[in-house]
């Protein structure tokens, strides 16, 4: 890391191993709402006044949007300040990360950074407000640092002490209760050719249901289930995740239903290193939602808060007429269409432990402190290079107050190819309430959905 980084808190233990952590005391806990956001970011601009106080964020949607539609932009007189590029780098080197300076180093002059006026857009309802103060002073580690214990709903730990807990912010943030949607996800091949793979998603969140407990949701987090539309040889397969809390204990479970042999699997598999599918061996599954899954095989680490460039707030790759023929370029996205803003960041640097495998050795993760959104990633092969980039573009939703990913992306840096995930464009806007029961979520579901 270089030497940029702001005052913040430094982790006080950087393994897996020991006692549980301590929850914060009512006193500390009092700080939120106050000269933190209810969400435990610091409420006041920086020095410089390019990032603002945090004033609620966008709770309210723009007055030309309607329920039912696609999210539209709320800043749509903003202009780039300016543009990152290789030509200028040295200018804003301090406020990047090290794989966005790799990425205009390698892909110039094609891939630029604009960089817009920084708007803190992130806002949650009430409800979930209250409990971040509630999870201060209850929430705790387990032992093995592979769950937690006495939160519930959203994020346990607002004022962290450790890379750990950090991570586990952005494992639990609130992202509503239940959510279904279409997108697509592809592989564009160096030339710029690629095909996509059209999923429909639903989820059920079952951590931040309004009234749940620990107890009741029996160590799950959620429910997922995506049933895959297109292309045509791949039409009909389905997949089911029930996502645990600690994962080490009660590992993820997962199906798979192919069409071809009609016959719905265990997947004992889907989890760590192990390929995503349909991402041509560019992703592996814990990328997935930019960090998922058991922190286990890592030993986590809290190198502070930085104030660097980010993606955010990024209406224009959302935007319901624009397509993946106008997103999808050789190598990497139309960056005209990306935005980014400076941000303060929570960084957290993971070190793979002592005879673990796993294809990265060390991992960099940037985590937004008005969120705990990993907004971006670096992954590292075993020699040290940096082998790949990832990023998040995110959007506040309007029809349930959620800051979340639009879209994300994985560059290869050796291959020069990436993934993309999150092409929603020209399908219908997420649904926040489409009424799902748990029950719909069981293997016998599943099995039913797919015989239909």
């Amino acid at each position: 890391m270089r030497n940029q980084l702001l005052t913040g808190f430094m982790a006080v233990l950087m393994g897996l191993s020991g006692a549980a952590q301590a929850k914060v005391s009512a006193e500390e806990a009092e700080r939120l709402g106050n000269e933190l956001t209810p969400v435990g970011a610091v409420k006041s601009g920086n020095a410089s006044g390019v990032i603002p106080a945090w004033s609620g964020g966008l709770s309210e949607p723009p007055a030309n949007w309607r329920p039912g539609e696609i999210e539209v932009d709320p800043y749509p007189q903003d202009e780039p300040l300016f543009v990152i590029s290789k030509a200028n780098l040295h200018l804003y080197r301090d406020r990047l990360t090290d794989g966005h300076i790799r990425m205009l180093e390698q892909y110039s002059p094609e891939f630029v950074m604009p960089v817009y006026q920084t708007r803190r857009s992130a806002a949650f309802p009430d409800h979930v407000y209250d409990k971040y103060k509630e999870n201060a002073v209850s929430a705790e580690l387990l032992s093995n640092g592979n769950g937690v214990r006495d939160t519930i709903m959203t994020s346990p730990f607002p004022i962290p002490r450790t890379g750990l807990e950090v991570i586990w912010n952005h494992i639990l943030r609130y992202r509503g209760e239940e959510i279904a949607f279409r997108s697509a996800s592809a592989t564009p091949q160096t030339n710029g050719a690629y095909n996509e793979v059209v999923n429909n998603y639903d989820y059920f969140i079952a951590y931040s249901r309004q009234g749940a407990n620990l107890a009741e949701i029996d160590n799950k987090i959620f429910y997922l289930k995506t049933d895959t539309v297109a292309p045509s040889s791949l039409a009909g397969t389905i997949t089911l995740v029930h996502e645990t809390l600690d994962q080490v204990r009660s590992p993820r479970l997962a199906w798979r239903y192919d069409a071809g042999s009609r016959r719905l699997r265990r997947s004992p598999n889907l989890a760590y290193e192990t390929d995503l599918p349909n991402s041509s061996s560019l992703r592996a599954v814990d990328q997935k939602d930019m960090y998922n899954g058991a922190p286990n095989q890592y030993e986590w680490e809290l190198k502070g808060r930085r104030e660097i460039y980010v993606p955010y707030n990024a209406y224009q790759l959302h935007d319901g007429d624009v397509r993946p023929d106008d997103i999808i370029r050789p190598q990497h996205i139309n960056q005209e269409l990306a935005r980014y803003e400076l941000h303060r960041v929570w960084v957290v640097e993971a070190t793979r432990r002592v005879g673990i495998s796993h294809i990265y050795d060390r991992r960099v993760f940037y985590v937004d402190e008005d969120s705990w959104q990993v907004l971006a990633t670096e992954e590292y092969d075993e020699n040290g290079e940096l082998w790949r980039v990832s990023e998040a573009h995110n959007i506040n939703f309007y029809s349930e107050p959620v800051f979340w990913t639009t879209m994300e992306m994985t560059y290869d840096l050796k291959a020069e190819r990436y993934y993309i995930d999150g092409l929603d464009n020209g399908y219908p806007a997420y649904d926040f309430n489409p009424g799902f029961r748990g029950d719909q979520f069981s293997a016998s579901a599943a099995r039913r959905d797919a015989r239909r």
